[in-house]
């Protein structure tokens, strides 16, 4: 019996290795076809995210401003800037008639929130284009912050905004850049007016929704304005 098995194995080691077609040459296509799995596995996990997004009463946000925020998310909560499985999106390529903000809890997928939300005066009119990280520019700044905590200020229950990115929104506290109530974030205004009211840098957000949004957003979430004009350093990282 031994001996009728000892010649089989004998075949097979030979014949593997002295076979031509096993090369350095064909190992390396092998090391590059990984490395796109490694890629497709990113753009995997972004896409499998974004189709788990659900909703019975709000439209979704689009898929490009949703994966950069995500990969942002990511990378900030690994390192530990970020504690809450809340992300928050705003979409400032949109129009400021339509609802371009977005509260997801991404433990289940669901949209808390989608909702109207202002950009600052000197940022443009309807639509976004001019942004800053100066003081006194009343302009809104983009990227990523972390959420802080909640004070009472002239407008009611707001929340401070924590810029993470030097030199883009890190002035955010210093220029009291924070998500507060105005009455002139509503449809009837956008009716009278035939635009969403701004404000003076801060992502205001509907009277009627403020409080909700603000508590479930506080304490150390992902708050991301997007912009397809600038890609965000968190955002532009990979989460493989």
């Amino acid at each position: 019996m031994v001996y009728t098995i000892i010649p089989t194995i004998l075949f097979f080691f030979f014949s593997t290795f002295s076979n031509p077609k096993i090369t350095t040459e064909t190992k390396i296509p092998i090391l590059a076809v990984y490395a796109n799995n490694l890629e497709t596995s990113m753009e995997a996990r972004i896409e499998n995210a974004y189709n788990n997004l659900h909703s019975t009463k709000f439209e979704l946000p689009r898929l490009e401003s949703f994966a950069e925020a995500l990969k942002g998310y990511y990378s900030l909560k690994e390192k530990g800037l970020i504690k809450k499985e809340i992300l928050t999106i705003i979409d400032f390529s949109l129009s400021a008639n339509t609802k371009r903000l977005w509260v997801i809890d991404l433990s289940t997928g669901d949209v808390l929130f989608n909702s109207l939300v202002a950009h600052g005066r000197n940022t443009g009119e309807e639509f976004a284009s001019n942004f800053s990280n100066a003081s006194e520019s009343y302009k809104s700044s983009l990227g990523f912050y972390a959420t802080g905590e909640i004070y009472n200020g002239k407008h009611g229950m707001s929340l401070r905004l924590d810029g993470l990115e030097k030199g883009v929104n890190d002035n955010a506290r210093a220029r009291g850049v924070v998500m507060h109530a105005a009455d002139y974030v509503s449809n009837s205004f956008i009716k009278n007016n035939h635009r969403l009211g701004r404000s003076q840098g801060c992502p205001a957000v509907p009277v009627e929704l403020s409080k909700d949004i603000i508590t479930t957003i506080k304490d150390k979430s992902c708050f991301f304005i997007y912009h397809p004009s600038r890609v965000s350093k968190f955002g532009n990282q990979s989460i493989t």
